[in-house]
């Protein structure tokens, strides 16, 4: 594809970072677009070149640091660029030092990112259901403190991810949130019968400002319906494709 690359960014935060879709890279095929997904079936090369696509375009000439993620609440400190395949087992990074890029990937979970400018502190975590209802971005919180950071200094802006219009689930889900806490049931729409339409972005912030983050946003872009800018698994899996892309959501300190 030869469109340029798609960042989007928050006003909220004020270090080099950026959101992306699947706008400006060079898988092709289904995949076509900035596919960052080394589990998706596309040519390494290709997905390197995508990659390095998106660090030029938030902090050029940054390490990217991953995680290989698990749908966990886990959380690694980055103190210095790792290979792919040294790579943790973890959902979310934080870290303080300069020339480090932390990339998270999604595909309808819901990346977001963290900065607290005072302190110097930066952190990105992948929020699916299952790392969002066991605390990742809690524990994001924590481990930012641990470097130096304050909640109430933080900013943490939630980014493309799957709707409420977009996500149906079934009753075992909605029952399995409100048991956690009955407030939950405000982010479930009822839907068909045994089925609810679930808010994975609004659950997600609302998280982050029970947790004292000061200030949080979200961007309100729905990967599910937008198929021409973001890779979507619930999507593919739909439309009963062979394969799906992942999109990343990157933040560094200069």
């Amino acid at each position: 594809m030869d469109d340029p690359v798609e960042t989007l960014a928050s006003p909220l935060i004020a270090a080099p970072h950026a959101f992306f879709g699947r706008r400006g890279g060079v898988s092709e095929g289904i995949l076509a677009g900035l596919n960052v997904g080394t589990g998706s079936d596309d040519d390494p090369e290709v997905i390197l070149e995508n990659r390095r696509r998106a660090v030029d375009a938030v902090l050029p000439g940054a390490a990217l640091v991953t995680v290989y993620q698990v749908h966990s609440a886990q959380v690694v400190a980055v103190d210095r660029p790792w290979t792919h395949d040294e790579r943790r087992q973890a959902d979310a990074l934080v870290t303080d030092r300069p020339g480090l890029l932390l990339g998270i990937l999604t595909a309808d979970c819901a990346p977001v990112l963290f900065h607290d400018a005072q302190a110097g502190v930066v952190g990105a975590a992948h929020a699916g259901w299952k790392g969002a209802i066991a605390g990742v971005t809690d524990n994001t919180v924590a481990a930012m403190e641990a470097l130096g950071a304050r909640r109430e200094n933080i900013a943490a802006v939630v980014g493309p991810c799957i709707s409420q219009d977009s996500y149906e689930v079934d009753a075992g889900f909605e029952a399995s949130f409100v048991a956690a806490d009955t407030f939950n049931a405000r982010f479930f729409r009822l839907g068909r019968e045994g089925h609810a339409w679930f808010d994975l972005e609004g659950y997600v912030a609302a998280r982050l400002e029970q947790a004292g983050v000061g200030r949080v946003g979200r961007l309100g872009e729905d990967t599910y319906s937008q198929g021409e800018r973001f890779y979507s698994f619930r999507r593919a899996t739909h439309r009963g494709e062979p394969g799906y892309g992942r999109q990343i959501s990157l933040i560094g300190l200069g």
